[in-house]
């Protein structure tokens, strides 16, 4: 072989070792690529697939606390629907009670109506008989003046006022029905009765029990009723019925205190009811309820100091007492230690006590201012004061017993 051919084998040998080297050094970098591109892809789809896990497991707590929110507002609308129809309620409630007034009104009205034009009840009240102011002692002619309404008589201006004039005429229906509720109204209508002739008394005594059920936890109801039940007792004459009635009225008066420790009347009427009972019981527990009518009668005054009743009784008890004999008082010390005291001088006072507060107050009480002065001694007071009560009409069963007390005392006067 010629050297040229050699030179042009060498070289082409060589260019093509060159070529061969080249397309692996391009195989090789394209390889690279190849590879890197697949595992960026590799690694891009990795990465997308976390966040697609990442992004479900986020959803699905939003989508539970959206379904809570949605609890929450379901509720809370329940609850301002409840409330808007409580105020519609309470809107209507207001606008229903003026209504419910007018026809409680109207209900009492209709029912006060019937009972006016019931034959039991009078369509006008009871006239008391008066003396004018000039037929009535002076203090300054008889150091007091009087009158008096009895222990059966109680009136009810007495449970308010103590100085109210017992002439004075009660309020219309139409006001009652105005001022007064139900229960008001029931203590008025009481009062009235009590006043009025013995058809009235037991209206009141029946209409007072009818509603003990309903009202016997009140003091005002309570203390009304034992005066219901004294009314009874002056009007009946048996025996048995008398004792009954009293021990009736003394519970009743008794719980109106054990209530109300600071009811003067409720004290009033139960030391009435023990000087009822004392009149059917023995010694012992005559000398005891006698104890025990002083006691209430005081606290009574304590409480209401210008009741006339209250006086009226405390002096009839001084008068009582006075004229108790050796025997009695020798059982009382017996019995209690220390024996009731009091004296005719101390029952005159309570009765110019009773004359001081209302003056012409009662026939009895006039009666037993001369029975004082007759028994002092003193015949020109005591016949003054029988002239009194022979002035006043008789209108009650005690005014009949005053009358015969007052023919007692003229006869034995005019000896």
């Amino acid at each position: 072989m010629s050297q040229p051919d050699s030179r042009a084998l060498v070289l082409s040998v060589l260019i093509g070792a060159a070529g061969i080297s080249l397309a692996l050094v391009w195989y090789k970098s394209r390889k690279s690529r190849v590879y890197t591109t697949l595992t960026d892809y590799y690694l891009s789809n990795n990465e997308r697939h976390s966040q697609f896990n990442a992004d479900d497991r986020s959803g699905g707590a939003v989508l539970l606390f959206q379904g809570k929110q949605t609890e929450m507002l379901e509720k809370l609308n329940t609850l301002i629907l409840c409330v808007s129809e409580l105020k519609d309620e309470v809107k209507s409630l207001k606008e229903g009670i003026p209504k419910l007034q007018e026809q409680v009104r109207e209900e009492l009205r209709g029912k006060l109506e019937s009972r006016r034009m019931s034959p039991l009840h009078r369509a006008t009240r009871r006239k008391r008989t008066e003396i004018p102011r000039e037929d009535c002692l002076s203090s300054e002619e008889a150091e007091s003046e009087g009158g008096y309404v009895t222990a059966h008589t109680d009136t009810e201006e007495e449970s308010d006022e103590g100085n109210k004039d017992p002439t004075v005429n009660f309020p219309t229906t139409e006001d009652l029905i105005e001022k007064k509720d139900e229960f008001t109204l029931l203590m008025q209508t009481a009062d009235s009765l009590h006043t009025g002739p013995e058809s009235e008394k037991k209206e009141g005594f029946m209409m007072l029990l009818e509603k003990k059920d309903q009202y016997g936890q009140e003091v005002p109801f309570l203390w009304r009723l034992a005066r219901s039940y004294g009314d009874m007792f002056d009007l009946t004459s048996d025996i048995e019925d008398k004792k009954s009635y009293a021990e009736a009225g003394k519970i009743f008066a008794e719980k109106a205190i054990t209530l109300d420790p600071m009811s003067a009347d409720s004290h009033q009427w139960f030391a009435i009811m023990c000087g009822y009972m004392s009149e059917y019981e023995s010694v012992q527990n005559k000398i005891k309820n006698g104890y025990l009518f002083k006691d209430h009668l005081d606290k009574a005054i304590e409480l209401k100091p210008q009741d006339p009743l209250s006086y009226y009784l405390l002096g009839r008890w001084c008068y009582a007492v006075s004229q108790l004999s050796w025997i009695e008082r020798k059982v009382a010390a017996t019995l209690f230690g220390n024996p009731p005291t009091a004296t005719i001088q101390d029952a005159l006072h309570y009765f110019h006590k009773v004359e001081e507060i209302r003056p012409c107050y009662s026939k009895f009480n006039y009666v037993c201012l001369a029975k004082c002065y007759k028994d002092l001694g003193q015949t020109v007071h005591a016949l003054k004061w029988c002239d009194a009560a022979s002035a006043m009409a008789v209108a009650s069963n005690e005014d009949k017993e005053a009358q015969k007390e007052l023919d007692s005392i003229l006869s034995s006067l005019s000896q």
